[in-house]
């Protein structure tokens, strides 16, 4: 048992601008008090994607009213706040500061803790703000810029059983919208041209299918999108359909193997002390209602639990932030110093070999 805390959250990672007030009670459940989110849709559709100068700009002008809309809607002061939750990474370095620096500075001015918070670490454990789920369990974590298989054990303790080698998969939906001339954002207008398309008539690449290894790759499946739209040039609106289908059926083969791999090995480890497994899905892509029905089934078959938080939820939002700050609080996990520094990088599991983009800032995967 904990005292109750009311944490405000702060998310700028790339391009929502969004501020949530969170309860958690004495006994760990979890109440969104008051959440907004701001897109930045419109400001990024004319490019084809997000341009981080514009996105930090745009959190810049937006956060403060935004704070204070959430505070409003929550029926709270900033005295009634017990401490401030600030994404400090992964994400666009420019977006990352504005909501960073603004976590300190409210922080200072009103004496409360700040606790940085590691966006991945928020979307692992959302399902027990929404679910209540005890630990442990899997995630999925599915986005723009991450795919991996994450065993969640514990608040900050995280391994990786899988990441993707190459594209993430929410990029490679991006990148194939884009190639079939959808609009942006690229994953809905892929999901809305796929219901009217046939799922069969296209044979992409199942990559990685059979291998023990729980990782992912999605770098050849989109080259495989490219050449089959290049070979019947030019494209009508029912061939674009037609591979969208034929690009999620792959997709959706891939994860049965790539995630069925993974839940039985989660049941091979904790057989006879987890009696209710539970395999989360995370991020963007979670949106995408093909795949949750794929999860769905697998787990299903498999006696796991499927926990997919409302959609709102899956998208960058502020409440997971300010839910990880609660979480990380009530576990007596110390709070950040506020010369803490905004991280582009940031893998959730520290200690797993990094498999794709190490570079001067760190490990992308």
């Amino acid at each position: 048992m904990s005292p109750p805390l009311r944490i405000l959250g702060i998310e700028t990672s790339c391009d929502e601008t969004a501020a949530s007030v969170v309860l958690r009670d004495e006994s760990g459940r979890g109440e969104i008090l008051g959440d907004v989110v701001l897109s930045q849709l419109e400001e990024h559709s004319l490019y084809g994607g997000v341009v981080p100068e514009i996105a930090a700009r745009a959190h810049v002008e937006a956060l403060d009213t935004l704070i204070e809309e959430a505070l409003m809607r929550a029926g709270v002061t900033l005295s009634d706040i017990d401490a401030i939750a600030a994404t400090s990474g992964p994400g666009l370095i420019g977006g990352l500061l504005v909501g960073l620096m603004t976590g300190k500075a409210i922080a200072r001015a009103s004496a409360k803790p700040l606790y940085a918070i590691n966006h991945l670490e928020g979307h692992a454990l959302t399902a027990r703000l929404t679910d209540g789920l005890p630990f442990p369990y899997l995630m999925l974590l599915v986005s723009g810029g991450h795919t991996q298989l994450i065993l969640v054990k514990d608040v900050g303790v995280y391994e990786r059983w899988g990441t993707t080698i190459d594209d993430a998969l929410g990029e490679a939906f991006d990148k194939t919208a884009k190639l079939l001339g959808l609009p942006y954002p690229g994953g809905p207008a892929v999901e809305r041209a796929a219901k009217s398309g046939n799922p069969d008539r296209f044979s992409f690449p199942r990559p990685l299918v059979g291998e023990a290894r729980l990782d992912f790759s999605f770098s050849g499946l989109k080259t495989a999108v490219r050449q089959a739209a290049q070979s019947i040039a030019p494209v009508t609106e029912q061939d674009i359909a037609d591979i969208c289908a034929s690009f999620q059926n792959a997709i959706s083969r891939t994860l049965k193997d790539r995630i069925g791999r993974g839940l039985a090995r989660f049941k091979e480890q904790f057989a006879g002390t987890v009696e209710h497994p539970a395999l989360v899905v995370a991020g963007g892509v979670a949106a995408n209602q093909t795949l949750r029905a794929t999860l769905q089934e697998l787990c299903d078959r498999n006696g796991f639990r499927f926990i997919a938080p409302p959609l709102q939820l899956c998208t960058d939002n502020a409440a997971m932030i300010a839910w990880a700050g609660a979480e990380r609080m009530a576990a007596g996990l110390p709070a950040d110093d506020l010369d803490v520094a905004p991280r582009s990088r940031w893998p959730l599991d520290a200690d797993a070999k990094a498999l794709i983009g190490f570079g001067k800032r760190g490990a992308k995967a």
